[in-house]
């Protein structure tokens, strides 16, 4: 990643956070460490679990390891400097620190985003096409559409990267957020930033229109499908979906409410919450939204527990 001559005079960013809640510090800390600290675990965990447990090894959890790992991912790009800049005085993040992690952050979140949407079509193959489920969501689709999702995050991260740090930013500039996040970054420069605020909303509008276009047209020829069926087969069908359903009402709802608004005027504290909920929050909710409705994945757990215990 090449940065433009005029941005090599050494400017730095101070990341804010919470600083303006000097008296709030130690107790968010501690929050945000437990908060992390079961993300890592129960995310890592669920990589774990359905890799050793062969009743896991289907297309739905194949995606779910994948969605589990970026969801580690992202978190770990901003939790762990998030949570120093509560304990000390001086919040400074270089210019390169601040482009990489603007586009880590942004591979993985758009990757996300297409994961959740890629298992939505997952569910609606294995609801409605129940007999050719094995063949239609063969192994070398499944990689494919995993490798496409990380693909697309890297192309629309490049994009957007590039197009932020050609603009120019001179000496020190402080950003009212605890991260190098996307909207903070344009209004620092000193240079017209119009062209990259129009290509984030852009590619944000783009992202969420695409994803939310299959989630709803899988889930509404899986209703179909399952309202023909005996009623017996309804609460079965509907169960297999409400994991994943729960999951993405939370992130695309977020996502919608920070991104594809433009001109918001949402006030920076309640920016600040939605990102906490987007950036840590929902990373530590998944692997528990998943793991708490699947008994093969709690059986799993139970296993290990007791082997700990009695070895």
């Amino acid at each position: 990643m090449l940065l433009s001559e005029r941005n090599k005079s050494g400017a730095t960013f101070a990341l804010l956070g919470f600083s303006d809640y000097p008296e709030l510090q130690v107790p968010l800390f501690l929050v945000f460490l437990a908060v992390y600290s079961i993300t890592v675990v129960g995310n890592l965990g669920m990589i774990v679990i359905i890799k050793i447990n062969p009743k896991l090894h289907n297309p739905m959890y194949f995606f779910l390891s994948y969605l589990s790992f970026v969801d580690f991912c992202y978190s770990s790009i901003v939790a762990p400097e998030m949570l120093v800049n509560l304990l000390v005085e001086d919040r400074t993040i270089s210019l390169l620190g601040c482009v990489v992690q603007f586009f880590l952050f942004c591979t993985f979140v758009v990757t996300e985003s297409f994961l959740l949407a890629v298992m939505a079509y997952d569910r609606f193959v294995a609801i409605c096409n129940p007999l050719l489920y094995t063949v239609a969501m063969s192994q070398r689709l499944c990689v494919m559409l995993v490798v496409e999702s990380y693909a697309w995050g890297v192309v629309c991260s490049l994009i957007l990267t590039y197009s932020t740090f050609q603009l120019s930013f001179h000496g020190f500039n402080t950003i009212s957020h605890f991260f190098c996040e996307f909207f903070s970054l344009p209004s620092l420069s000193c240079s017209d930033a119009s062209l990259s605020q129009l290509l984030l909303f852009i590619f944000a509008t783009f992202n969420e229109v695409s994803t939310l276009l299959i989630i709803l047209t899988s889930y509404v020829f899986i209703v179909v499908t399952v309202l023909k069926m005996h009623s017996a087969s309804h609460y079965k069908a509907f169960a297999t979906c409400a994991s994943h359903l729960t999951a993405i009402t939370i992130f695309h709802d977020t996502i919608l409410f920070l991104y594809c608004v433009p001109n918001s005027k949402n006030s920076m504290r309640t920016f600040k919450v939605a990102s906490v909920f987007y950036t840590v929050v929902i990373s530590m909710l998944n692997p528990l939204i998943y793991s708490l409705r699947n008994k093969d994945v709690k059986n799993t757990v139970s296993k290990i527990m007791d082997t700990k215990v009695f070895h």
